[in-house]
């Protein structure tokens, strides 16, 4: 096994707006570990989908705009061929393309060596749909966060109008519900817990008291021979 192959890997898992991004990054900097926000290439694919004006339904081209992606992540941003695209991405139409495109087959497969190369030493704390069951199943921890559907909502709100977009609480909670019924029926690497996660509900915990869980749960992994 090589030094890349036996790093540590952390995988947060959990439906949208569930808070994952932001515990996975705040646990990554505690222990030191790279971070992938495995969300962000599915965003970053359907941005450039409309950028280059193909379909969400032509697995080929999705595809090949998937195998060609080489983004930059760093301080927090994204970068696209040299562009910031980090608030770009997040505009709730470009997520709702991104959980559309993620049930193809095709583009999901163009993406599994990318978040893969993100495993490097000292460790690597991932987030997204499927890190524990699907692109890291020998992760030391999994973890499946979630919350209820109103709290994802108020949540999303309160980021999408900080960040200066505008939103309708009612309106997301219906596109959340849509996402939630989509990623959990998909074919191919539906939302759900890995066998062996760890499942933390945040509806009523702060980030912070998130974050403690999390690390809670890993120091009993390490701790634990093998």
């Amino acid at each position: 096994m090589s030094l890349i192959e036996s790093a540590p890997v952390i995988a947060i898992d959990g439906p949208t707006a569930s808070g994952k991004g932001t515990i996975a990054a705040g646990v990554a900097r505690r222990l030191g570990f790279h971070y992938l926000d495995s969300g962000s290439l599915y965003r970053l694919v359907a941005f450039q989908a409309r950028n280059k004006g193909a379909g969400l339904d032509d697995g080929d081209a999705l595809a090949a705009i998937a195998t060609g992606l080489q983004p930059e992540f760093g301080d927090g941003r994204i970068r696209l061929q040299g562009r910031d695209v980090t608030d770009l991405i997040r505009e709730e139409g470009v997520g709702v393309d991104a959980s559309r495109l993620a049930v193809l087959p095709a583009v999901r497969q163009a993406l599994v060596r990318l978040q893969r190369q993100f495993r490097a030493p000292p460790g690597l704390v991932a987030d997204g749909r499927d890190m524990g069951t699907a692109i890291f199943p020998d992760a030391r921890l999994k973890i499946f966060l979630t919350a209820d559907v109103q709290s994802r909502a108020e949540r999303r709100h309160k980021q999408l109008i900080e960040k200066g977009f505008s939103s309708n609480i009612t309106d997301l909670f219906e596109v959340l519900r849509e996402r939630d019924r989509r990623d959990v029926n998909r074919a191919v690497s539906p939302l759900r817990a890995a066998e062996d996660a760890v499942v933390i509900d945040s509806t009523h915990l702060s980030i912070d008291q998130t974050i403690e869980q999390v690390l809670g749960a890993w120091q009993t992994v390490v701790g634990r021979p093998g």
